[in-house]
C-alpha cells in the first residue's frame, strides 16, 4: 500500500437500511481497506463524479456456482478450443477496456479514473482479480472483480468477439469453484448472466450469505491456472 494515505475511519451504514432503489450513503474514500470492508458487507460504489455514492441493492442478482447453466451455443467453445484465456495477466488492460467500451443505452462510464486506481491497487495486493479471453494474439474479452472468502464480487467485463464475455465467466466459475468459492455477486441482473444461471434473492437473503462469508478467510494473492486443466468445462 505504498503511496496510498491511511483511511479515515469509516461507518457504513448497515446494508439493510438501504433505500428502495439500493442507494445506502455518500462520502468516504477508496482506500483499499474502505473498500475491502464494503465488500466484506455487500456495499459497493457506483457514481460518475464526486461525492462516492454507496449501494446495497434490496434485490442481488448472484449466481450459485453449484448451479452455473452452459447454454447449448456455448459448448462449441468449451469442447473446441477455440478462444484461449489467462488470468491475472492483464488487469489493467481489462479495467481500460471496460472503461472506454460503448455499451447500449448508455452515455458514459461509472469507472472513473479514481475507481481505476483503487482497484488497480488492489489487484497488486492480490484481491483483485481479472480473467482474459484471446483470439490468438489479440484480447477480445474479459472481466475483472474482488475475490473476498467465498463470495467474488463480479464489477465489469467486456466483449470483442461473439461470446467473449461469456466464456470469461464460465472460465471464472471453475476456477472460482475449484478454489472454494461459492457466490458471484453480479450486482444487479443482466440477461447476459441470467442465460449462465444468474438469479434474484432479496437482500435479507443475501444478508445470511454475507454474515456467513464473514467467518471466512481473505486469501489475497494472484491467481495462477494451468489452462490445460480448464479445457473442458463441465
Amino acid at each position: 500500500m505504498s503511496g496510498f494515505p491511511v483511511p479515515k475511519t469509516v461507518f457504513f451504514p448497515h446494508p439493510l437500511i438501504a433505500d428502495d432503489d439500493g442507494f445506502l450513503g455518500y462520502g468516504g474514500d477508496l482506500h483499499p481497506q474502505t473498500l475491502i470492508m464494503a465488500y466484506q458487507f455487500g456495499i459497493f460504489p457506483w457514481y460518475d463524479k464526486p461525492p462516492i455514492l454507496w449501494w446495497a441493492p434490496k434485490q442481488r442478482f448472484i449466481i450459485d456456482l453449484a448451479a452455473v447453466h452452459i447454454p447449448k451455443s456455448m459448448r462449441r467453445y468449451l469442447n473446441k478450443p477455440i478462444y484461449t484465456f489467462t488470468v491475472d495477466q492483464n488487469f489493467e488492460s481489462v479495467i481500460d477496456q471496460c472503461q472506454t467500451i460503448v455499451r447500449p443505452n448508455q452515455s458514459g462510464t461509472w469507472i472513473t479514473e479514481e475507481m481505476k486506481s483503487a482497484y488497480i491497487t488492489l489487484h497488486q495486493m492480490g484481491i483483485a482479480h481479472s480473467v482474459e479471453i484471446w483470439l490468438d494474439d489479440e484480447m477480445v474479452g474479459g472481466l475483472y472483480g474482488l475475490g473476498i472468502g467465498q463470495i467474488f464480487s463480479g464489477e465489469s467485463m467486456f466483449s470483442l468477439a461473439n461470446d467473449a464475455s461469456k466464456f470469461a465467466v464460465l472460465v471464472l466459475a471453475k476456477i472460482l469453484t475449484s478454489k472454494g468459492y461459492k457466490t458471484i455477486d453480479c450486482q444487479q441482473h443482466s440477461n447476459h448472466m441470467a442465460r449462465l444461471g444468474g438469479q434474484h434473492i432479496d437482500n435479507i437473503d443475501y444478508h445470511k450469505k454475507i454474515r456467513a462469508n464473514l467467518k471466512c478467510r481473505i486469501n489475497p494473492g494472484l491467481w495462477r491456472v494451468d489452462q490445460r486443466h480448464y479445457h473442458h468445462l463441465p
